[in-house]
């Protein structure tokens, strides 16, 4: 098998063995000869084996490659002792690896740290047998200023990859801190983190993070890089993952397959991982994000704890950019929904009536207020061809967004089966037909419906489960009505028919419809608003149907204090006045007042 030998560089004489049909030497990690050098390109030269016969080429790079000191252009064929010069590294092509053989027992190359002279000695007989140094050296570089990025020669799928240099650990992490700074997607985050940890760790197979979905709790990976296919499919041992999350400390497994802290492993087993350390990513309260685990299936070149405890160091660093990342994504979600939400609160303000009904000897008044930006409640003026007016109020069970879009569905076919029936009961009776039809679940709403004939003055009353409205005459006495009569829910029983009471309307008479925003909204004791409190309220009253609108929600946030509402507030007056009194002008229409408790 050809080798390159060092001629010039930290580690002369060293060994450098030429694995599979292509070779790739530049600055980049997952070449298979590192060099770490500014001056080499990422991806420099290659050196390409067919059929016993190699070939260089040089990968556009930057400063050129050099054969026997003139520079290539295409590719070349190497001949057996061909000088391979790249920037300040060169190296002696070797056909037969046996022609390194010294006359003396052990060949000495001798490398310089400051004023500290390091010894390294390859066994010549190893070097004759094809095989290779296996133990670790120290890391140094060349009395000229130049290196080749790690001292250690070692057996792999992917080639020779060596033990990092200071300086380059130093540029890794600075890589690592300018990504918290300026990153603030995960998915550009974590990729650009994992390769700056495999610049640290060159010995390292593969490096991934495991990240704790919020929703689901499980783990999973959210970025994995590596120098093989494997990356597609990392080894992972949930033993190991479980330990380092739950015990939140790092890990070290010098040879995983026999620590007896994952014996009962059949995964670290079946996986084959090697040498491992799998460190927890812990946010700013203590919590474990996930894990970032680094792996090798090469015992030549084991982690130790001195790489422990510096990978400790930079993934302190990589939780607070993943944290700040997550929380940057959560944010940007946040403002999604919040979008959405004002979109959805503007298109249901356009469901609601604009405006009162004006019809001469009444008055009107309403008001609406969602417990969130949207909510279920539901009112609604509809002029008949008759020239009555049907007045609805309805609650949809639930809140929020999908009690909102039930709500638009109601406004649009109460209208239908308003317009298309006879009478206000054979109304309710189709519309509740169509909802318990729709596939809409176990959804059920209540609806009081009342039409008014403003000629004969007289209501006509329907109620689906409501709670039923109040009625006060004119001399100050109140009484809810239809309570007997009131049928189920819509969307219950699909068959019910309901029934329709009618009542006269004199003057100054005044009708009340509410929701159960009202009658339960609760103080800072728990304790609910009521009906009976409703009663009195009502009772001493002003004689304006805006007025009692307005006096009566002040009444209700009175009464509540701090305390935070659950359930939309919706409430509809309207009564008859003296013939020829059209009372006070309304102040304003409240119906578009849609806040957030």
């Amino acid at each position: 098998m050809a080798v390159l030998k060092v001629i010039r560089g930290n580690t002369t004489g060293q060994l450098l063995e030429l694995h599979g049909e292509r070779t790739v030497l530049g600055r980049h990690p997952n070449c298979q000869i590192v060099l770490d050098n500014a001056s080499v390109s990422r991806h420099h030269a290659q050196i390409l084996e067919s059929h016993g016969n190699y070939f260089i080429e040089d990968l556009r790079s930057r400063n050129g490659t050099q054969i026997n000191g003139d520079t290539i252009s295409g590719r070349v064929e190497l001949n057996d002792g061909d000088e391979v010069k790249l920037c300040d590294y060169t190296f002696e092509f070797l056909l037969r690896p046996t022609k390194v053989a010294s006359p003396v027992r052990g060949s000495v190359g001798v490398t310089h740290v400051g004023n500290r002279r390091i010894r390294e000695t390859v066994d010549v007989d190893e070097v004759l047998g094809g095989q290779f140094l296996r133990s670790p050296l120290v890391d140094v570089g060349s009395p000229s200023g130049s290196s080749i990025l790690g001292t250690l020669e070692a057996r792999s799928s992917t080639g020779i990859r060596l033990n990092a240099q200071p300086e380059v650990k130093l540029r890794a992490i600075l890589e690592i801190g300018n990504a918290v700074g300026r990153m603030l997607k995960l998915d550009d985050l974590l990729p650009v983190m994992l390769n700056a940890l495999l610049k640290v760790f060159p010995a390292a197979d593969t490096a991934f993070v495991l990240l704790r979905d919020p929703a689901t709790e499980r783990l999973e990976i959210r970025s994995a890089v590596g120098r093989t296919d494997e990356t597609k499919a990392p080894t992972i041992s949930q033993t190991i993952v479980r330990q380092a999350m739950e015990g939140g400390t790092a890990i070290l497994s010098a040879d995983a397959r026999q620590d007896q802290r994952f014996e009962s492993s059949e995964s670290v087993a079946a996986l084959q991982i090697r040498s491992v350390m799998c460190a927890p990513l812990i946010n700013q309260v203590g919590e474990s994000l996930g894990v970032v685990q680094i792996s090798t299936r090469n015992l030549d070149q084991q982690f130790t704890k001195d790489d422990l405890e510096l990978l400790a160091s930079v993934i302190t660093q990589g939780a607070l950019a993943i944290e700040n990342a997550t929380l940057h994504e959560s944010l940007l979600k946040q403002r999604e929904v919040e979008r959405d939400l004002e979109f959805a609160m503007q298109v249901q303000l356009g469901f609601l009536p604009s405006k009162p009904p004006e019809v001469s000897g009444y008055q009107f008044a309403d008001y609406y207020e969602a417990a969130n930006r949207v909510g279920g409640d539901y009112f609604d003026y509809v002029r008949l061809p008759s020239g009555e007016i049907a007045i609805a109020i309805g609650d949809v069970a639930g809140k929020g967004v999908s009690a909102a879009l039930l709500m638009a569905r109601l406004h649009a076919a109460a209208r239908f089966h308003l317009l298309s029936q006879a009478t206000v009961a054979g109304a309710l009776s189709s519309l509740n037909y169509d909802m318990g039809t729709s596939g809409l679940g176990y959804r059920f709403v209540t609806l009081a419906m009342i039409v008014l004939d403003p000629v004969r003055h007289t209501i006509r009353l329907v109620n689906a489960g409501h709670l039923p409205p109040l009625l006060r005459h004119a001399d100050g006495s109140v009484d809810y009505i239809g309570q007997a009569e009131s049928g189920m829910p819509l969307g219950i029983a699909t068959d019910q028919q309901f029934q329709e009471i009618e009542y006269p309307l004199r003057e100054n008479d005044t009708l009340l419809l509410y929701t159960d925003g009202v009658t339960e909204a609760m103080n800072e004791k728990m304790q609910i608003f009521g009906r009976q409190r409703l009663m009195d309220f009502l009772r001493t009253a002003p004689t304006n149907a805006q007025n009692i609108v307005s006096s009566l929600v002040e009444e209700v946030e009175s009464y509540c204090g701090s305390s935070t509402q659950r359930d939309d507030l919706c409430v509809v007056v309207f009564g008859r006045r003296p013939a020829g009194e059209q009372g006070l002008p309304d102040v304003k229409h409240k119906a578009s007042r849609i806040t957030t408790h």
